[in-house]
């Protein structure tokens, strides 16, 4: 019995997902999440043999969540199922310890063998991007486009990721248990270290960098 646990922010796909995957014998759902947050606290409490995660969820992005998982526990393995076919989202989901990488345009019965290659400890890679074309690119575009890593702390990226998803000090404060003052403090050493001066620079580096997605 594979037990799997199921993140995505969209309720209509999640919840058509979890209803196909539980007429499958050997498939128990352990639980699902809507938000990186949610999902980090849930995987890490319930193990499941296998995560079902999107990249663009709120709060906290699929990439850094499956970092903080592997991180913690690196025997739970993680597939990634998202709509993204940019190379920067492929690379880095497997940079970050990602299992297998499907996209939600391929058919529910390639996801199942998805599911079983990572459980039994094979990587997986949709066979749309597999095309040797497409392989050439993403290559050369990730040299293109790499950035520094580790500009920001985790936290700082969290920070980042709820300031250009349009969350205020506040609400940021309430999700993480902090301080507002701790907020924005965390909000100045970001402005600082990425040489940005104002929200609208914050967001618009968010988006570039893929910490968010329009």
């Amino acid at each position: 019995m594979i037990k799997i646990f199921v993140v995505d922010d969209h309720k209509l796909f999640r919840d058509g997902l979890i209803s196909l995957l539980k007429k499958e014998n050997n498939f128990k759902i352990l639980g699902e999440a809507t938000s990186g947050q949610e999902a980090i606290e849930k995987i890490l409490k319930l193990k499941p043999d296998v995560s079902l995660i999107d990249i663009s969820i709120p709060e906290l992005n699929g990439i850094e969540v499956i970092k903080r998982i592997k991180k913690q526990n690196n025997k739970i393995k993680i597939l990634v199922i998202t709509m993204h076919f940019d190379p920067y989202y492929i690379i880095n989901s497997f940079k970050a310890g990602a299992d297998g990488y499907i996209l939600k345009e391929d058919s529910f019965e390639l996801l199942i063998d998805a599911i079983k290659d990572v459980y039994f400890g094979k990587k997986f890679l949709s066979p749309s991007i597999k095309e040797e074309n497409f392989i050439d690119k993403i290559y050369i575009k990730s040299n293109k486009d790499k950035i520094t890593d580790n500009i920001l702390s985790p936290r700082e990226v969290e920070i980042l990721q709820m300031i250009a998803e349009g969350l205020t000090s506040q609400k940021i404060a309430e999700n993480l248990c902090i301080s507002v003052k701790t907020v924005d403090t965390h909000r100045k050493k970001i402005m600082q270290k990425l040489g940005i001066h104002n929200t609208a620079g914050l967001v618009k580096y968010a988006i570039k960098h893929k910490i968010v997605s329009i």
